[in-house]
């Protein structure tokens, strides 16, 4: 079966950067298990394996623009410490879920300097190209239900 809009798809992958360096892999672990044609995952990899099939192996080099964006500097922001009650020693490389006009923002501080705090709301891997290896795992059809949910179900999926 090849990969198609509400295909269930398994696949084991490594990700690296332009240097090579390991940034995200399945190895040790289950195959990441994904709904194909709901944005389940960045649209430059899952544009490259559609029509795929089960066993193929391949490697998908992914630009900013189809993975995770450009990255935008209006999201890195200095705020002052204040807005960390609660939270004894910030530390650069912490992460927090920032109230915005737009809804729920995940942030990264990147410096502590005195009472600014500066933050960055870019995903990590922003402005990056991304280099996959990529072997398909399973293909399947997607069953109704996980249609409707947009979301894999039971094993290497979504549990209700």
């Amino acid at each position: 079966m090849q990969i198609a809009q509400n295909s269930v798809v398994a696949f084991h992958y490594t990700l690296t950067n332009d240097a090579g360096e390991v940034l995200d892999s399945s190895e040790g672990r289950e195959p990441l298990t994904y709904l194909h044609g709901s944005g389940n995952i960045i649209p430059g990899l899952e544009k490259e394996l559609e029509g795929r099939e089960n066993g193929e192996k391949l490697q998908v080099t992914v630009t900013p623009e189809e993975g995770y964006g450009e990255n935008q500097p209006a999201l890195v922001q200095e705020v002052p410490r204040d807005a960390f009650q609660g939270v004894e020693s910030v530390e650069p490389g912490m992460q927090f879920q920032a109230q915005t006009q737009g809804g729920p923002l995940m942030v990264t501080v990147t410096s502590v300097e005195g009472d600014t705090v500066t933050v960055d709301g870019n995903h990590p891997l922003a402005g990056q190209k991304l280099n996959f290896d990529v072997k398909i795992a399973e293909v399947r059809e997607a069953t109704e239900e996980e249609v409707e949910h947009g979301h894999v179900h039971g094993e290497g999926g979504h549990q209700h």
